[in-house]
């Protein structure tokens, strides 16, 4: 195969991975892996289809082909460390993570930024992936760098930092974290609806019905609000032991 057939069907196979036409890709990128083409993003694209088959032995190694080629492959050391975290493989995921996020700083002194929002999606995304498999320390850690990282201050970030510290049994600290998350975004409904069950769990029922007030201000067809409001109202007038809500 000459240069130029080679680099057609790279293009080809590129504009069919890239709006998720995966059928259509993944036999193109399979002729050009026979055809001994050494391009890592011949292989990154194979493993990332291989890991939405389910396919997740080949998506490792793919992604591991992919780093063979070029170490500094980033893209295939964070679909490679997503894998190897969802089949609980977690001290050989944190590695290739570390791995690539090194290979990232000396890539990307230059841009401290962008790069620094790189590696804040990045914790987002293991973070993410602790929490599915509950191993909530950890994904507290990873939540917690995204967040300083991150120069927008995401408020998304803080609320499941929160999450986090209310699955470990803190709620003190989870009410401390939405509430700066309320203090410098005081229009984001999610926090102050997980704020104002904080307070209602704590049995600070006035407190929590300020929450929700103020996100009736914001949406005022809010329904988890109107509920959360109807039911703490009537504890507060009867003088209930306030029942725990689902959220």
């Amino acid at each position: 195969m000459d240069f130029n057939m080679e680099n057609e069907l790279f293009t080809e196979a590129e504009d069919h991975f890239k709006e998720n036409r995966y059928a259509e890709a993944e036999p193109i990128l399979n002729q050009l892996v026979l055809k001994n083409l050494k391009r890592p993003e011949v292989f990154h694209m194979l493993g990332t289809i291989y890991y939405d088959q389910g396919k997740f032995n080949k998506a490792i190694r793919s992604f591991r082909r992919a780093l063979e080629i070029d170490s500094g492959f980033t893209d295939s050391s964070i679909g490679l460390s997503i894998i190897l975290n969802d089949l609980g493989r977690y001290e050989e995921g944190q590695k290739v993570f570390d791995e690539a996020r090194t290979m990232l700083a000396v890539k990307g002194k230059s841009n401290d930024s962008n790069l620094n929002e790189t590696f804040a999606n990045k914790h987002d995304e293991l973070a993410e992936l602790y929490s599915r498999h509950h191993k909530f320390e950890e994904a507290l850690e990873q939540y917690q760098r995204a967040y300083k990282l991150t120069a927008l201050r995401r408020p998304e970030i803080a609320v499941n930092i929160a999450n986090c510290h209310l699955q470990l049994g803190n709620t003190s600290l989870a009410i401390r974290e939405l509430r700066l998350v309320t203090r410098d975004h005081p229009h984001f409904v999610p926090a102050l609806l997980k704020l104002g069950k904080c307070y209602y769990d704590a049995h600070q029922i006035p407190e929590a019905l300020e929450q929700w007030e103020n996100v009736l201000k914001y949406e005022p067809h809010n329904q988890a609000a109107l509920d959360y409001l109807r039911l703490a109202q009537t504890v507060q007038v009867t003088n209930l032991n306030a029942p725990q809500m689902e959220f």
